[in-house]
């Protein structure tokens, strides 16, 4: 048994665990088996599960043979690690944005509910959002600070330290391990002034001179040029846009960027705007920075939804979720007037204060077009730097490995190419190319006190879907006829046969959804009938019928007749109904 210790970004947790051979270690040390390297040297093992070919989904573990520790949307596999679960022993939390933590109620319980370590905000929002899932066992989180050192195991130390970020609170983690300090920064940036000048660069600093046998470094933004964006100089355009404003302001933004959420509010208060918020998550991630201190307004400046009627548009200001065009976000349903307070007036100032995430291109391009035609004047960061992303670009990533100077390195966060572009970076700061590591997902890493090795080994990391309820029940041939429906359409073929004789009773009733419009493709329906009349008629009568033979003929011959036709593959579903 082995001590895994993990961190997912779908739910970013780090997992450690103790074995069974921990305990007899104890009460027997000399009968400790223990890993050795080729070099003989303690080994540590590196398993990243998600992360490494896409961004989000981020789920890695290590472990020391010495101790053992540990479509609604995607979260890590947890496979290899749910049977080891009663030697979990704790799992760390680096912040609350929902793609670190939005897997925690879905996997929690499958590791055996172990000890969950986090900031307080991180604390509070994923005790508000386990509200959500009744049936999901209550949390034991023990609350951590940065620059606190907390002993997971004999073998196992993290240490806690602040890094910038679009939420308060976010921590990266020095993992004390026999073969060195890891490191990983979690999400960060470089903070900066209006002149230009870098805040808080001591703290890696001192994180370097700790020695570091590896860093794991976001990825995200390695093929963005230059340096972090100014949190001051998006404060100041936004305040520009809205002192020019003349109607109501809805800035759409995620719920969990508090850092700007605050300021927007500030804003608002200095400009003699009331404040309201729109969208579930926006509400409750307000409400609980408020009770933490991290947002401090004043009294009145925040009102319900319900009352906004009573103020002028000159006098609101509206926080909406929904700047990515999600179908059931509050700025989705503004647009589409299913929002029962909020519709769009000609003349509203809206603000898209966020990136966006790469494969929303299409839906922040409906949203825009939608408010353009219904006379909104729309602001985005592609017009004005309205967005500075919680991700450093190159510039900065290539300033903090120098600082971190690690003897490995591991680029994470992001898609291959991504991370071979922090790669490039890291050999042009003078990082040996050897020494530079792009895994993928579900590979094994051996780690020695001076070595590095991708092994041949490889452990499951298939992507886990979460469908309604339903975790991990979606397989891929779910996905594949989902993909043919949403692609091609479908045609129900609806045949009504004698069971005795195999003649057809009745003209065959033909429905099509998403294929082609029936009334206006009358000659391919007749087609379509006249070639089921055919091949039933071509039945031998001297057998009961097999529907499952008939529906195998209807699907595969009315297929291919509709492809030579259309060249498309509608699905096929025929009903074989025997009287």
């Amino acid at each position: 048994m082995r001590k895994p210790l993990g961190r997912t970004r779908s739910a970013a947790p780090h997992l450690f665990r103790r074995s069974e051979g921990d305990a007899r270690k104890r009460e027997r040390p000399e009968q400790a088996a223990h890993k050795k390297t080729e070099r003989g040297d303690l080994a540590v093992r590196f398993v990243p599960l998600g992360g490494l070919e896409e961004v989000g989904r981020n789920c890695m573990f290590f472990e020391s043979e010495e101790e053992t520790p540990g479509i609604d949307y995607i979260i890590p596999n947890i496979s290899y690690l749910e049977p080891r679960k009663s030697n979990i022993q704790a799992i760390i939390l680096t912040h609350a944005h929902y793609d670190h933590i939005g897997a925690l109620p879905h996997i929690v319980e499958r590791l055996g509910n172990p000890p969950i370590y986090a900031t307080s905000l991180t604390k509070a929002i994923i005790e508000k959002r386990q509200e959500d899932f009744p049936n999901s066992p209550k949390l034991h989180v023990q609350v951590v600070k940065s620059g606190e050192r907390v002993k997971l195991s004999n073998y196992f130390e993290a240490h806690f330290f602040g890094v910038p970020h679009t939420i308060p609170e976010t921590t990266g983690v020095v993992l004390g391990t026999p073969v060195g300090n890891i490191v990983h920064f979690a999400d960060f940036r470089i903070d900066y002034d209006e002149a230009g000048n870098p805040h808080g660069l001591e703290e890696f600093e001192r994180i370097g001179k700790m020695g570091v046998h590896t860093f794991m470094i976001d990825s995200t933004n390695a093929e963005e040029e230059g340096h972090s964006l100014s949190e001051r100089t998006v404060e100041k355009n936004l305040e520009e846009i809205f002192r020019k404003a003349e109607g109501r302001i809805i800035v759409a933004t995620f719920a969990s960027l508090l850092t700007r959420i605050a300021e927007i509010i500030k804003i608002a208060e200095k400009l003699g705007r009331k404040v309201a918020l729109s969208g579930y998550s926006m509400r409750a991630n307000v409400q609980i920075a408020q009770n933490l201190g991290f947002i401090k307004a004043k009294q009145g400046t925040i009102v319900t939804l319900e009352e906004i009627h009573k103020y002028h548009d000159n006098k609101l200001l509206i926080l909406s979720t929904g700047a990515q065009g999600e179908a059931n976000a509050s700025l989705m349903k503004i647009i589409t007037g299913e929002h029962r307070q909020i519709k769009i007036k000609p003349g509203d100032t809206v603000a898209l204060s966020s990136s966006v995430i790469p494969g929303n291109e299409r839906s922040v391009q409906v949203i825009k077009d939608n408010l353009s035609r219904q006379g909104a004047i729309v602001f985005h960061s592609d017009l004005i730097d309205i967005h500075s992303s919680g991700h450093a670009p190159k510039d900065d990533l290539k300033l903090v490995m120098k600082l971190i100077n690690p003897k490995f390195l591991v680029p994470v966060h992001g898609y291959y190419f991504m991370r071979a572009a922090n790669a490039q970076s890291a050999h042009e700061v003078g990082i040996r190319k050897e020494n530079v590591f792009l895994m993928d997902n579900g590979q094994v890493a051996e780690l020695g006190k001076d070595s590095f090795r991708v092994t041949d080994e490889a452990i499951p990391a298939f992507y886990v879907m979460v469908d309604g309820l339903g975790v991990g029940d979606v397989e891929e041939v779910v996905l594949r006829d989902r993909r043919n429906l949403a692609q091609e359409g479908m045609i129900v073929v609806i045949a009504t046969i004698d069971r005795n004789h195999g003649r057809l009773l009745k003209n065959p009733d033909i429905i099509s959804r998403g294929f082609i419009y029936i009334k206006e493709n009358q000659e391919i329906i007749e087609e379509i009938r006249k070639r089921i009349r055919g091949l039933i008629a071509r039945l031998p009568r001297y057998q009961p019928t097999e529907s499952d033979y008939v529906k195998t003929l209807i699907r595969d011959q009315i297929g291919q007749f509709l492809y030579n036709k259309t060249k498309r593959r509608p699905m096929i579903l025929p009903v074989v109904i025997e009287i």
